[in-house]
Order: structure tokens, then sequence, then C-alpha cells
């Protein structure tokens, strides 16, 4: 399915209904799958708390890798939670799409470049914002534009804007050529019972390896996520 989003305007600005109710989805559903395996927590996790456990520590381990420090410590929550959301958003579309006619609904969050810019855009707000709090306003300026020396502030001024897009572009055209390649797919069973046969064998290879292409950009998002702060947040 690869419909055009529903669009309402309201005063005169558009909104996608779409992106939002696909990123409701999402978020119902990290919710759901946390408020169970948080259920009846005990001081010797057994089943489904050692899943959440290992997803903590999971997490954890990403924040320590970009920043060692105890600075980092503060990160943990909101890696787990970019974690969590941005892996269930890149899977949804495998699993769970509805439209009606030309229209999508509901469908990968993460296939629409609103949705990874507006991520990326947060968080590279947050690393700067997160630099002032650390460091100071001076110290931030220093540590961020005149580090190592004055003359390279172009070089750092470019850098930003390349960090946002490619933060945004690389998880959106991943998860986005994905979800393509499936409907393409998809619209081969309705060419006869040879292609039908054929198809379906090919699209559950492609489901199986979208879900994994979707676990590696989740996990590469985050990282990044964590790197950038840390470069805004450590004195280099």
């Amino acid at each position: 399915m690869d419909g055009e989003a529903f669009v309402v305007k309201l005063y005169g600005l558009p909104f996608n209904i779409t992106n939002i109710a696909s990123g409701l989805v999402a978020f119902i559903i990290v919710a759901i799958v946390v408020i169970a395996l948080s259920r009846q927590l005990s001081m010797k996790p057994t089943g489904k708390q050692n899943v959440l456990e290992w997803l903590i520590d999971f997490t954890n381990g990403i924040v320590k890798s970009a920043m060692p420090g105890e600075e980092g410590k503060k990160f943990n929550l909101l890696a787990f939670t970019l974690f969590l959301f941005i892996f269930v958003s890149n899977q949804l579309g495998l699993f769970l799409q509805i439209g009606f006619g030309d229209k999508t609904l509901i469908k990968s969050p993460t296939s629409s470049p609103l949705t990874t810019l507006t991520f990326a855009f947060l968080v590279i707000l947050l690393s700067h914002f997160m630099g002032v709090i650390q460091l100071g306003f001076k110290g931030y300026l220093k540590n961020s534009y005149l580090s190592p020396v004055a003359m390279f502030i172009p070089i750092n001024l470019i850098e930003e804007f390349t960090n946002l897009l490619t933060l945004a572009l690389r998880l959106y055209g991943n998860i986005y050529a994905g979800e393509v390649l499936l409907t393409l797919i998809g619209g081969a069973v309705s060419m006869g019972p040879v292609m039908t046969v054929v198809a379906l064998p090919v699209e559950m290879i492609w489901q199986g390896f979208s879900l994994f292409i979707g676990s590696i950009q989740a996990y590469v998002f985050v990282t990044l996520s964590m790197v950038y702060i840390g470069g805004k947040v450590q004195k280099e």
C-alpha cells in the first residue's frame, strides 16, 4: 500500500493525519509492551522482566559507549524510549497498513520524511540545549564551534546541517524503500497463480530482511543521537 497520506486543513494549516495516527499507534504499542513487561517486578528477574532489563542494559550500553562519564547517565531513559519507539515505528508497516481508496491511514511513521526530520531536529536541538546547560554558553560555543581552532567555524556549521540531514534521511530512506518494495511484491500476487507462487516466498523473505533492517536502523539512529549529544556535553 503506497497511497497518499490523509491531510486535513485547519485554519489554513495542513495536518498530516496519517503521520499522527501512525505515530499514535506506535506509541500505544510501545506503552502496552513496556507496561506488560514491567508488571510484578522482583529482585530475582525471570521471564518478561529479563527481556525488559536486557533492553535497558542494551540501550544503556549505547549511551555509555558515546558518553562514558557520569553525564551520560541522564540520557539512559531517552535512549531506551527513543530506541523502542523507532523500532516499533520501523516495523509497523510490515504487519499493519490501513487505507481507504487511494489514501493511506496507517503505515510505518518513519517511512515519512516529516517524521524522521522531526526526530532528527529534536535530537540536534536537545544536544545544543544540553551543551549550554552542561558547559555554559561560552563553554558551549568554544566546544562546538571554536574547537580545535576558530578557523573551523564554517566547517563546524556545515557539519551541524549535515548531521541533521543524514540522521533523518538515512532512517527514512531505508524504511520507505522497504515498504515500497513490499507493495510491489504484493501487487504481483494479483497477476495470476504463477506470480502468486513466486511472490509469496519472496515477500516472506523480504519481510524478514526488513525486520532486520528496521532493527539496525533503530540502533544506528539512537547511537548517532547519543554521539551528537555527547559531542555537545563533553569537552573535546
